[in-house]
Formats: structure tokens, C-alpha cells, sequence
């Protein structure tokens, strides 16, 4: 029995450590992020080559910061036309929200929690096809499969919707948390498509 316990509390102690390295983790993938996705048509290719990054983390093949700027070139391909649609279909929106703050418009405020519900909801998807990319994959089959994951799991869309809440309260807060809690965000979108598909997350 004595010699039971410390194995235990190691074993608690390694897992801690885990877990704290992989927050940290976390933390500099999201300041990684921002510095790429500053031109706005760049998110998606950020968002997978984050993603990977993370990926690479959990199975014990950490990668550098030039095998991360490698994927968000590789992520380019393809995935400029995801950032210019990206970008349309946000300020589409914003129009829409924008038109529904002038008074006398009937039914605003359904009307812009529908605007807000199909943003998040776009947003998850973008998010699921960036944890999914890997070297080489087409944008259209991973948001194929991204849309078809969105409808099979709603639990883990409601989570990804409940990580944009919290980024979006954070920054709201306090704008320079958007760099933290983008890379937790995006650590929520790998372990959703993770547990969707039934990956390893990484050695013992």
C-alpha cells in the first residue's frame, strides 16, 4: 500500500504537467494566430496551421515556428478563396446588423439573434475544416465534411459555440485576451473533431 501512493501522485503530477504544457501550448499558438490572421484573408490558413501545430503537440511530434509557417503557406492554397468568402459573408452580416439598429425596423431583436445564431454557427464550421486540415487536403471536401460534422454533433457545435461565447465576452472585457483565448478556441475545435472522430490524443 505505501508504495502505491507515490505512484499515484506521479502519475497525478505527470498528467498536471500535461495538461499545463498543452494550456501553454495554447497560449503561444494564439499569440502565432493573431500575427498571421492580422490581414484578415489569412484566418483560415492560420486556423489549420494552428490547429496542426496543437495536433503535432499532443502526439509527441512538436513542431517550430517554421514548421508552423510552412503549413500556413501549404494552408494558403485553397485557402485565400476561404478567406475572401470569410470576409464577404462577415461584412454581409455586419451590414445586416448594422441596418437593424435603426429604429422602426420591425422584429430587430429576432432578427439579429438569427444574424448572431448563423455567424456562430458559421464559425464552427470554419473551425471544424481548419482542426481537420492536413498537407494536401481541398478546402471544399473539408467543409463538406466540416457541415456534415456540424449536423452529426451537435454537442460538440454547442461547444465550439460556447468557446465563441467566452472569446467573444473576454475580448468584450478585455481586447488583449482575444490572443489567449483564440488559442484555446482553437484547441476546442482539435479536441471536438478529435472526439468526433475517434483520434488518438497522443501517447501515454
Amino acid at each position: 500500500m505505501a508504495r502505491e501512493r507515490p505512484r499515484r501522485r506521479a502519475s497525478r503530477t505527470r498528467g498536471g504537467g500535461q495538461a499545463f504544457a498543452l494550456f501553454a501550448e495554447c497560449l503561444l499558438t494564439g499569440v502565432w494566430f493573431v500575427v498571421v490572421a492580422l490581414p484578415v484573408v489569412t484566418v483560415p490558413a492560420a486556423l489549420a496551421a494552428s490547429a496542426r501545430h496543437l495536433a503535432g503537440h499532443l502526439d509527441g511530434t512538436p513542431a517550430s515556428l517554421l514548421d508552423f509557417l510552412r503549413d500556413v503557406r501549404e494552408a494558403w492554397h485553397g485557402g485565400w478563396l476561404v478567406g475572401l468568402a470569410s470576409i464577404g459573408a462577415a461584412l454581409f452580416l455586419t451590414a445586416d446588423l448594422a441596418v437593424l439598429t435603426i429604429e422602426g425596423v420591425p422584429g430587430r431583436s429576432v432578427v439579429a439573434l438569427l444574424v448572431m445564431i448563423v455567424a456562430g454557427l458559421a464559425a464552427t464550421v470554419l473551425l471544424r475544416a481548419s482542426a481537420a486540415w492536413e498537407a494536401g487536403a481541398s478546402w471544399k471536401d473539408l467543409f463538406a465534411g466540416a457541415m456534415r460534422d456540424a449536423r452529426g454533433d451537435v454537442g460538440g457545435t454547442g461547444i465550439l459555440l460556447g468557446g465563441l461565447l467566452v472569446l467573444v465576452a473576454c475580448t468584450w472585457a478585455l481586447w488583449i485576451l482575444f490572443v489567449p483565448m483564440s488559442g484555446c478556441l482553437i484547441g476546442a475545435a482539435l479536441a471536438v473533431h478529435r472526439r468526433r472522430h475517434g483520434t488518438a490524443a497522443g501517447p501515454s
